[in-house]
C-alpha cells in the first residue's frame, strides 16, 4: 500500500464510510477504489483514469485532490505520457507528407507546360483539317428537288380542337387538383432542466420518440454505464467510435455515467447533446435525460 492509499483510506474510515458506500457517492466501481487504496494502478482502465478516479475519492472523503497530487507526485502516473508520444507520431507524419508535397510541386511546372504543348499541337490539327483543307470537299449538287406533301386523312386535331367540338368544353379551362397541407412535423425539444454537481438533467419534449446512442469519439475511449428505471443496459468501456443504441420510446427516463466525458458522444433521436457542463470542467459526468412523451 502507497502513502497515498493509506492517506485515502485512514480519511474515508475516519468519515465512517464503506467501500460500498463510496462507490454510489463516487459513481466508481469498488475494485478500482480499493485499487486506489492499494497503488494498484496497472488495473485501471487507463492512464488518464488514475488522476480522474483520485480526485473523485479525495473529495468524497474531505481531501483537497491538488495538494494530494503534489505531495504525492511520485506515486501518481503521469496522465498525458500515451498523448504525447501519439502527437510527435503525427508530426513525423506530417513532416513526411510534406517532403512528398515538395517533390510534386517541383514536377509541377513540366507537367503543366507538356499539357500546353499537347493543346497547342491539336488546336493546329483542328485548323488544318477544317479550314486549309477545305477546297478539296466535293461540291454539293445544285438545284432542290422539289418535294410534294399529302396531308394524312388520320391526323388527331390538337387538343384545343377537340375541345371546341364538345358544346359543355367549349372555353372552359381545366381545374387543376387541389394542393393538400402538408402535415407539421413534431419539433424535438431538448433542454437543459439544472445541474447539482457533476449530475446535469434534460427534459426530451415534443416528441413521441426516444433513441439514445452513446459512442466513444475516434481514436478516443470511455468507461460509460447507460440505465433506465431499475435495469443497467450497458456497462463498460467504448473506443475508437464504438457505440451503443437503444430504444427507450416506451420508458420516462434514462441515466448515462460518462467516465471520460471529452470522449464521450450523447446522441437523442440523431440530435447531438451538448454538455452544460465543460469535460475540462468535469471529466466525470451523470447524465439524466427525463423523456415527456407528446400527446396525440
Amino acid at each position: 500500500m502507497t502513502e497515498l492509499g493509506s492517506r485515502l483510506r485512514m480519511a474515508r474510515e475516519e468519515k465512517g464510510i464503506s467501500l460500498d458506500e463510496l462507490q454510489n457517492i463516487t459513481k466508481i466501481q469498488k475494485r478500482y477504489l480499493v485499487g486506489i487504496e492499494e497503488g494498484n494502478y496497472g488495473m485501471m482502465p487507463g492512464k488518464f483514469y488514475v488522476r480522474a478516479f483520485i480526485k473523485q475519492y479525495a473529495e468524497a472523503v474531505g481531501l483537497q485532490p491538488e495538494q494530494l497530487f503534489d505531495e504525492y507526485k511520485n506515486d501518481i502516473p503521469p496522465a498525458y505520457e500515451d498523448d504525447m508520444s501519439e502527437r510527435l507520431s503525427r508530426v513525423q507524419s506530417r513532416s513526411a507528407v510534406s517532403g512528398q508535397t515538395s517533390k510534386i510541386m517541383e514536377y509541377l511546372p513540366k507537367v503543366l507546360t507538356g499539357i500546353v504543348i499537347v493543346a497547342f499541337l491539336f488546336l493546329v490539327w483542328f485548323l488544318v483539317t477544317n479550314y486549309l483543307d477545305g477546297g478539296n470537299k466535293p461540291e454539293q449538287p445544285k438545284g432542290k428537288e422539289s418535294v410534294n406533301y399529302k396531308e394524312s386523312e388520320n391526323v388527331v386535331p390538337p387538343a384545343d380542337e377537340k375541345k371546341g367540338q364538345k358544346g359543355t368544353d367549349e372555353g372552359q379551362p381545366k381545374e387543376e387538383p387541389a394542393e393538400e397541407p402538408e402535415k407539421e412535423q413534431p419539433e424535438q425539444k431538448l433542454e437543459t432542466a439544472g445541474t447539482s454537481g457533476i449530475l446535469t438533467t434534460y427534459n426530451l419534449t415534443g416528441t413521441d420518440t426516444f433513441s439514445l446512442k452513446v459512442s466513444a469519439i475516434t481514436n478516443g475511449e470511455t468507461w460509460v454505464k447507460i440505465s433506465s428505471g431499475n435495469k443497467t443496459l450497458f456497462q463498460g468501456m467504448l473506443s475508437n467510435g464504438a457505440s451503443q443504441t437503444f430504444d427507450l420510446s416506451a420508458e420516462t427516463e434514462a441515466y448515462i455515467v460518462a467516465g471520460n466525458s471529452g470522449n464521450t458522444e450523447i446522441s437523442i433521436n440523431d440530435e447531438k447533446l451538448e454538455y452544460a457542463l465543460s469535460p475540462e470542467q468535469a471529466v466525470k459526468q451523470d447524465i439524466r435525460i427525463q423523456f415527456e412523451k407528446k400527446a396525440e
